[in-house]
């Protein structure tokens, strides 16, 4: 993106001091547009703090990158972090979405990047992600808003304070959209086990990928769910229209659906912006879509997370690959533990039985790194069937496991239980 630079854009660049502390929206609220503009001039910049949670399928920055002896500090690996991590540019932070939240909103920013896009009625609203902005706003000092003009705002998304803002750059950026993932032989096999889980009324809360997508293709039957996570996509928007997320059963936000960011096509950003059932998308930052205390009021709340590899106690570990941090601890304890505290909640662990093309065992006699507790599962499922683990033995969690666990791996699971 060729860009003159204005009086507006030397006005951002003289904000970035040495030794500024710098929050950058993440995922599909990331500004392309001012990151852009800060990589053309970043040789004037040195000694940036950034602090961003990254989406590696959309932010394909290092930001430690853009200007000289910076750092990236991230809640959230992904491949384009790996070199910074190991030379000591990148910090990665471990830390549950909830407490990222209170983080944000205790931490000295001095100045904070944003995307925005104005609505159909030409009002300027934030991004379709919403989950630290009210941390955000809280904290910083100075607000820069890039006014992203290739998109229309989703009509759910918080408005802008525009006393709040110090500088406002209209940026005509890419369209924040993820591709649509594509189901294979085994999600969908996962997807339809998961889906004789699911009882009408539900309050659901799942993830993006192939797993996730093929859970929400398979529940056409059900009626009068309810939905409350981080993030929608192509599926929820799918369901919401055919009417089997009404939310007419929640206990609170009743006919509405509950989340913090929309990643999809583009379909799904037209109708956040323009369908009338959209109105009933409500965004909402992590202290309100994370916190238990607001889950726990939903009655029937299904946890839908996956998982790199589990253990035959039901430990749970969902960031790390062969010793190597590959994404973060996300949301996925926050809502696990929700479901808990939920009257007839339910926490599903939903993930294919192999790696690397059926070499490596997902399930195994007990993982390296704990991101979720062996109290924090009920329920797993891999594409061999449903395991049933709450208020079961370490014994019969064991055997359960195996059960569903790949056959060739089954002799070696039972030699190591």
């Amino acid at each position: 993106m060729s860009r003159i630079m204005t009086q507006e854009d030397q006005k951002l660049l003289d904000l970035l001091k040495p030794g500024s502390v710098v929050y950058v929206g993440g995922a599909c609220a990331e500004p392309q547009g001012i990151l852009e503009l800060i990589e053309a001039q970043g040789g004037q910049l040195h000694d940036i703090h950034y602090i961003q949670q990254p989406l590696g399928v959309v932010n394909k920055r290092d930001l430690s990158r853009l200007t000289r002896d910076s750092t990236h500090r991230t809640f959230f690996m992904t491949p384009f972090l790996r070199d910074g991590l190991k030379e000591g540019r990148v910090e990665f932070v471990p830390m549950h979405m909830r407490t990222i939240f209170d983080y944000l909103a205790q931490t000295t920013i001095d100045v904070a990047l944003l995307q925005a896009a104005r609505d159909v009625n030409g009002q300027l609203r934030f991004a379709p992600n919403v989950d630290y902005v009210d941390a955000v706003l809280q904290s910083a000092d100075h607000l820069v808003i890039e006014e992203n003009t290739s998109y229309l705002a989703p009509i759910g998304t918080p408005l802008v304070d525009l006393s709040r803002v110090d500088l406002l750059l209209k940026i005509d950026s890419k369209k924040p959209l993820v591709p649509v993932v594509e189901t294979d032989e085994v999600s969908e096999k996962i997807g339809r086990l998961i889906a004789t889980l699911i009882q009408d009324g539900d309050c659901l809360q799942t993830g993006i990928g192939a797993v996730p997508a093929a859970i929400l293709a398979n529940l056409n039957e059900c009626n009068d769910l309810g939905f409350h996570g981080g993030l929608m996509d192509d599926g929820v928007m799918a369901l919401i229209r055919q009417g089997n997320i009404n939310g007419k059963r929640k206990n609170i936000d009743t006919s509405k659906h509950v989340l913090g960011m929309a990643l999809g096509s583009e379909e799904l950003l037209t109708w956040l912006s323009s369908d009338p059932l959209s109105q009933h998308v409500i965004f909402r930052s992590a202290d309100y879509t994370h916190e238990s205390t607001i889950i726990r009021q939903l009655d029937n709340f299904v946890s839908i997370n996956s998982a790199v590899e589990i253990d035959l106690m039901g430990q749970v570990n969902a960031e790390v690959a062969a010793g190597r941090q590959i994404s973060g601890t996300g949301g996925s304890v926050d809502f696990m533990r929700s479901a808990k505290a939920s009257r007839g909640g339910r926490s599903i662990v939903a993930m294919s039985s192999t790696a690397r093309r059926g070499t490596v065992s997902r399930i195994v006699a007990q993982v390296g790194v704990v991101t979720a507790l062996r109290t924090d599962v009920d329920i797993v499922v891999t594409e061999f069937g449903i395991a049933e683990l709450r208020n079961e033995s370490l014994q019969s969690r064991a055997e359960k496991l195996i059960s569903i666990a790949h056959p060739d791996f089954r002799d070696e699971l039972i030699a190591a239980g």
